[in-house]
């Protein structure tokens, strides 16, 4: 017999991953590597709020996909290209994953490179302003909204965190980076419920290198760890998310909370995890009205 939970979700990746790539107007490298590289997406009309300077906010956008290799920035050019039709100059970045062979026992392929995905999450947001400046004059640089899903939103809120790194961190920031804010999509926020839970088969702990560095390099990557960071920030979370669970989302804004940080969370019913970012989905609406009240 059929789960009703997993056919709903299959369903609902198929539709989100049925959309052919759309080929970006520009891109950049930001490194040496292959995967260092973000593609531009200029608005495709006017910008959404008649800006008078002729200039729209620049959407980052972090794919996800468990930090795996199989999983590049491909399978979110559809939203990109959303986002840009809604008015929005759009930054799809990309950065190195895990290898694309399976861990030693294990069935999926390794989750993330310490230190290289931090490294490269790193650099894109330090290059981006500048990089956009050359390749997409039609993005204002100084209103920066950054998205990511799964994934890709621990990423976001990562990259939004970095001034409250622990000292002696290579990534840290001096001061808090000129962002306008946050939209995290059923983010793996709190890697210490994600672990619990066995989201995408413990690829948290595989992000820190495994299990034995666990305790080592938590402080440094977890979220739930960097807080408070002062900007502000939305989480949009599908309540019926079999693959990164409600539940991992509400105990990150709890943290918020204990630490004295406000931070939106909007449940979406009826919602698993890919509508976020499927333009046939009425949640990938959701999220770009969430952008917009950051972003204008």
């Amino acid at each position: 017999m059929t789960d009703p939970a997993v056919e709903r979700d299959a369903a609902e990746s198929a539709s989100a991953f049925s959309h052919p790539p759309i080929e970006p107007d520009a891109s950049a490298g930001y490194g040496e590597h292959p995967d260092q590289v973000v593609d531009f997406y200029a608005p495709r009309v006017g910008t959404a709020s008649g800006d008078a300077r002729g200039t729209a906010p620049l959407v980052v956008l972090l794919h996800g996909g468990a930090w795996r290799a199989p999983y590049d920035r491909q399978h979110v050019t559809p939203l990109a290209d959303f986002l840009a039709r809604r008015g929005f100059a759009v930054a799809n970045v990309e950065y190195r994953r895990g290898s694309s062979l399976p861990h030693q026992g294990g069935g999926d392929p390794v989750a993330g490179r310490w230190p290289e995905t931090f490294d490269d999450v790193a650099a894109a947001m330090d290059a981006l302003p500048g990089l956009a400046t050359e390749a997409l004059p039609q993005a204002d640089v100084r209103r920066i909204v950054v998205t990511g899903h799964s994934a890709g939103g621990h990423l976001a809120l990562w990259a939004a965190a970095r001034h409250v790194l622990p000292e002696g961190s290579p990534w840290r920031l001096p001061a808090p980076p000129p962002l306008r804010g946050v939209v995290a999509l059923a983010p793996i926020a709190d890697f210490a419920v994600a672990e619990r839970l066995g989201v995408c088969g413990g690829a948290s702990a595989q992000l820190l290198g495994g299990r034995r560095y666990w305790d080592e390099r938590l402080p440094y990557a977890d979220p739930a760890a960097l807080l408070p960071t002062g900007i502000a920030t939305a989480v949009v979370q599908g309540r019926d998310d079999i693959v990164v669970p409600e539940e991992v989302a509400e105990a990150y804004v709890a943290a918020a909370a204990k630490a004295g940080e406000l931070v939106g969370l909007t449940l979406l019913d009826g919602v698993g995890h890919f509508p976020l970012i499927d333009p046939a989905a009425d949640a990938c609406a959701v999220v770009a009205e969430e952008i917009s009240q950051l972003a204008w």
